[in-house]
């Protein structure tokens, strides 16, 4: 297994990191609220570019960390797997996909890189879904298709059961509705391990 990180998730979790730090100074952060956050259409602060822009900005630190480690720890197999070129079109289509499913069923501004992280995830259940992924509490190895489905399933009640959480449920969903479409679109072959 290929230790060092390929380029695109190298990338991402750079700019990330550089995205988030800017929305940590005053003057910065204002600017990029007004512009880049995925506002609803009918706001009167929705742009198109926040179809994209919303997946590169981050609530607090843990919104951030959680992220770019998922992005790590699956993308980089994807990557390795696909290419950089077909990656970044996923990882960008399924956090599109996470976007649009989150204006249809919310009304709240959005942003986290998270619609693309599961987009992820289901690409990489349906790819790898026997390979094994340690918990760590409790410390047991569990399948990818038995984890990230059950993760799922635990985004679908709390998007359901909690509405008004805070945390953009149906975004999550929307990137592995996403995700699942372009697999089955681009018919990329599943069931490798």
């Amino acid at each position: 297994m290929n230790t060092s990180l390929p380029p695109a998730v190298k990338h991402l979790l750079i700019i990330n990191a550089l995205v988030f730090f800017a929305q940590q100074t005053p003057v910065v952060s204002g600017i990029i609220n007004n512009l880049f956050i995925l506002y609803p259409l009918g706001s009167g602060h929705f742009y198109p570019w926040q179809l994209i822009s919303y997946m590169f900005l981050h609530a607090d630190f843990n919104h951030i960390l959680y992220n770019m480690f998922g992005l790590w720890m699956f993308g980089s197999s994807l990557e390795y797997m696909w290419g950089t070129n077909r990656f970044v079109k996923y990882y960008l289509l399924t956090g599109l996909g996470a976007a649009l499913i989150q204006m249809v069923v919310s009304s709240n501004p959005v942003l986290g890189a998270s619609g693309g992280v599961f987009g992820v995830l289901i690409a990489y259940a349906l790819i790898f879904p026997n390979r094994y992924i340690m918990l760590l509490i409790p410390p047991i190895p569990v399948k990818a298709k038995y984890l990230i489905g059950a993760y799922a399933a635990f985004e679908l009640f709390n998007g359901v059961m909690y509405t008004n959480s805070g945390v953009a449920h149906f975004a999550h969903l929307g990137g592995m509705v996403a995700g699942y479409a372009l697999i089955r679109y681009w018919n990329i072959r599943t069931n490798i391990e």
